[in-house]
C-alpha cells in the first residue's frame, strides 16, 4: 500500500489528520514515447486540471486535461502520445476559485525561470560516459576536506581566465589561468588540494530573472522554487529544459574525473507553508516562513527529494541550511536511505534555528542532539568564534588574534572534533556545553563561509592598532594552521586561501559581483598564503593522525600539553596515532603578538612547519624543554 492517514509526529491534534498520504513513485509524471501519467497529490483540491503548452512560457495552452481523483488524494490524468518537449502546469479549484498555475513540486524538468514544468527523457541528458561516473574513494569522513562555492563568485571575474563564466560548465574547463599566469577555476582545486567541492543552492530558484541575465542579478540561492530542477541562470541555455540538467551532470563527472566529490546545499527549511496556531506563517528560519519536516508528506518529500539528486546527479554530499528546523526523525531517515545508495555520501547542516518554532526542542535536529544522528554532522560554531571572534561583535578579536582569555576551551573543543575528551573543560564553551559529536567526523570545523565576514575582512575590522596587511597574514596562517590540524571534518569557503575578502560586507547574499566574485589576482599578490594552506592540507591528507575517526581513539591519542597561562595551546598526537608513519606529533599554536615559550618533552624532534613555513622535507631540530615559539605562529614537528 502506499497510502496512510497520517498523524504528525508531535502526535498533536491537526487538521492535517484526515488527509491521506501517497508514497507512491509517479508523483507527478510518469513518461515513455507513448504515454505520459500524470499524478499530483492534492487532497484538498475539488477540481484539477491539466495545463499543456508548446513553450516555456508565453501563450494560452494548447490543451487542458481534467484530472480525476482517487481515495488516496492524488489526482490523475494520462495522454495517449509522445509529449516530449511539451510544458505543463497544474491548476486547482478550492471553493469556486481556480487558484494560480503551478509546475508541481515535484518537476523535474522546467522552462525558463522553472514556471512550467516539461516533458524530456532524462537518458537523453546523460553526458557520454555517466553511466560509469564515479565518485573518488573515501574511506572514512575524517577524510574529508570540504571547499564552499558559488557558481557565479568562483567564475565570473574578467580575469578568471574561463570561458563559461558563473555557469556550471566553468568547473568543466582545464588549463585556464590568471593573466599573472596561476591556475584558475577546476585547475586551481586540484592544486590546493581539497576533497569535496561543497556549492551553495543549485536548484532553480526565484530571484534571478533567467530570461534577462544581462541584468545581472545576483542571489545566493536560498529561495527555492523548484528543488528537483537545477538552476537555469548557471546553464548556458535557461529555455532548453535538458541544458541546465546535462551542464550539471557535466561539472559532476568533471569534478569526479579530477579527483573531487560534490556537495550540495539544500533548503527545504522554508517555504510558505508553515503556520503558528493562530495561522500567522511561523519563521524559525529567519526568511518568513518554515516548513514541518515532521508531517509524513514533507518528510517523505524531502528524504525521495534528496535520493534524487543522489541517484540522477551523483552528488556525494548534502548540507542542510539550518537543520535544526527539521525534526531528527527525518534527518535519521534521510541517513539511511542514502546509506543504501552509497554509505560514503556525507550529511552536515548547521545545526541551529534563526527563530523559534512550533517543533518541540526535544525533537529538533540541532547541534546539540547530533549524537542522535548517527551518520550525520554539524558546524561548529564554537570553533569558529573561538578563533577568529565573535560572529555578534565585528570588533570582537579571537583566540588566533590575540584574544586569549576565555577561548582556550572553545578551541581545544574544535580541536577534539566535539567528542568527550578528559582534557577540555566544557563549562568553558562558547555556545555548547557538551560533547555533542559521538565521533570527530560529526563536528564541521570552519572560520568562515559564505555567511558573515571573510576572514580578512574579520581581521580587519577586529585587530585593533595600526597594523598593516602584511602584519595580518601571519594571523591568518594561524587560523588556518588550527582549521587544518584539529580533528574532525575542515570546512574552507573559496578565496580564504588568498585572502580574499568582501569589503566588508557580512551578508552579501545579493550584492553585486564587484563586492562577491574570486579576486584571482589575489592568488599572485598572496601565493605565500596559498601555498601554506595548500601545504597543510597535503599534511592533513598524508598523516591520518590528523584524521582519527573515533571519540577513543582521540582519548588514547591526543595528550594536550601543561602551557599554563602563556597564551600557548600545544598537544601531542602519540604512538603512531591512527596507523601515521610518524611515531609521535607535536602541534603548538601561539596567539600572542609576541613570542612566548613552552615546555614540551625532550625528544629529537624534527620541525615541519614554524615561523610561517612549512616543509615536509626539513631536517631542522628541536631538542625539547622550553621552546620558544614566534608572534602569531604554529609549530608542527615529530619524531620517528
Amino acid at each position: 500500500m502506499t497510502t496512510q492517514q497520517n498523524r504528525p509526529a508531535t502526535g498533536q491534534p491537526d487538521a492535517f489528520d484526515k488527509y491521506p498520504c501517497y508514497y507512491g513513485s509517479d508523483l507527478e509524471l510518469t513518461y515513455t514515447p507513448q504515454r505520459s501519467v500524470f499524478t499530483l497529490w492534492a487532497p484538498t483540491a475539488d477540481k484539477v486540471r491539466l495545463n499543456l503548452y508548446a513553450s516555456g512560457e508565453g501563450g494560452e495552452p494548447e490543451e487542458r486535461l481534467e484530472m480525476r481523483p482517487s481515495d488516496d488524494g492524488t489526482w490523475r490524468v494520462a495522454a495517449e502520445r509522445d509529449l516530449k518537449g511539451t510544458f505543463y502546469t497544474f491548476q486547482i479549484e478550492k471553493e469556486g476559485k481556480w487558484l494560480d498555475e503551478t509546475p508541481g513540486i515535484w518537476a523535474k524538468a522546467v522552462g525558463v525561470n522553472g514556471d512550467r514544468a516539461a516533458v524530456i527523457d532524462l537518458r537523453e541528458t546523460d553526458p557520454e560516459g555517466w553511466e560509469a561516473d564515479r565518485a573518488p574513494e573515501l574511506k572514512m569522513y575524517s577524510d574529508i576536506i570540504l571547499y564552499e562555492l558559488h557558481h557565479r563568485d568562483f567564475s565570473v571575474a574578467p580575469d578568471s581566465g574561463i570561458e563559461n563564466k558563473g555557469k556550471f560548465l566553468a568547473l568543466t574547463e582545464t588549463g585556464t589561468k590568471t593573466p599573472q599566469g596561476e591556475a584558475s577555476g577546476l585547475d586551481h582545486l586540484k592544486e590546493l588540494g581539497v576533497t569535496h567541492i561543497h556549492i551553495l543552492p543549485s536548484f532553480d530558484y526565484a530571484t534571478v530573472d533567467e530570461a534577462r541575465l544581462n541584468d545581472k542579478t545576483y542571489n545566493w540561492g536560498y529561495d527555492p522554487k523548484n528543488y528537483n530542477v537545477p538552476e537555469g541562470s548557471y546553464s548556458t541555455d535557461p529555455a532548453d529544459p535538458a541544458a541546465r540538467i546535462r551542464e550539471f551532470k557535466q561539472m559532476v563527472q568533471s569534478l569526479n574525473r579530477n579527483g573531487m566529490r560534490i556537495g550540495l546545499e539544500v533548503v527545504y527549511n522554508h517555504t510558505a507553508y508553515r503556520h503558528n496556531a493562530d495561522g500567522s506563517y511561523s519563521d524559525a528560519s529567519g526568511c518568513g516562513n518554515e516548513t514541518a519536516s515532521e508531517r509524513a508528506m514533507v518528510r517523505h518529500y524531502i528524504v525521495e527529494s534528496v535520493k534524487f539528486w543522489a541517484k540522477e546527479y551523483h552528488i556525494d554530499g548534502f548540507r542542510f541550511d539550518l537543520m535544526g528546523i527539521h525534526d531528527i526523525e527525518t534527518m535519521n531517515r534521510i541517513r539511511e536511505e542514502l546509506s543504501k545508495i552509497d554509505p560514503t555520501i556525507f550529511i552536515y547542516g548547521e545545526g541551529w534555528l534563526a527563530a523559534d518554532s512550533p517543533l518541540p526542542p526535544g525533537k529538533r535536529a540541532v547541534r546539540d542532539h547530533v549524537g542522535q544522528m548517527e551518520g550525520i554532522a554539524v558546524f561548529c560554531d564554537d570553533f569558529r568564534d573561538a578563533v577568529r571572534g565573535s560572529t555578534f561583535d565585528e570588533h570582537a578579536c579571537g583566540y588566533a588574534s590575540g584574544n586569549i582569555g576565555g577561548h582556550y576551551e572553545p578551541v581545544k573543543f574544535g580541536i577534539v572534533g566535539a567528542t568527550q575528551h578528559p582534557q577540555v573543560d566544557y563549562n568553558g564553551l562558547l555556545y555548547s556545553s557538551v560533547p555533542y559529536a559521538a565521533a570527530p567526523s560529526q563536528a564541521v570545523n570552519f572560520v568562515a563561509s559564505h555567511d558573515g565576514y571573510t576572514v580578512i575582512d574579520k581581521l580587519r575590522l577586529s585587530v585593533t592598532g595600526d597594523r598593516a596587511e602584511e602584519e595580518l597574514l601571519p594571523i591568518d596562517k594561524l587560523i588556518h594552521t588550527i582549521l587544518l590540524t584539529a580533528q574532525g571534518v575542515p570546512f574552507i569557503r573559496a578565496g580564504e586561501e588568498m585572502m580574499q575578502d568582501k569589503q566588508g560586507e557580512p551578508n552579501s547574499f545579493r550584492s553585486p559581483d564587484a563586492v562577491n566574485r574570486i579576486d584571482w589576482a589575489l592568488k599572485a599578490k598572496n601565493r605565500d598564503l596559498f601555498d601554506y594552506v595548500r601545504r597543510l592540507i597535503a599534511l592533513r591528507k598524508a598523516h591520518p593522525a590528523f584524521r582519527i575517526p573515533t571519540a577513543e581513539g582521540l582519548q588514547q591519542g591526543l595528550h594536550f600539553l601543561d602551557t599554563g597561562d602563556s597564551g600557548v595551546i600545544a598537544y601531542t598526537l602519540g604512538e603512531y596515532a591512527n596507523g601515521d608513519a610518524w611515531k609521535e606529533i607535536l602541534v603548538a599554536y601561539n596567539s600572542n603578538r609576541h613570542q612566548a615559550e613552552f615546555h614540551i618533552p625532550k625528544a629529537n624532534w624534527i620541525v615541519v612547519c614554524r615561523d610561517g613555513r612549512i616543509d615536509p622535507d626539513s631536517r631542522d631540530r628541536l631538542p625539547g624543554g622550553n621552546t620558544p615559539i614566534a608572534a602569531s605562529s604554529a609549530i608542527i614537528a615529530y619524531r620517528e
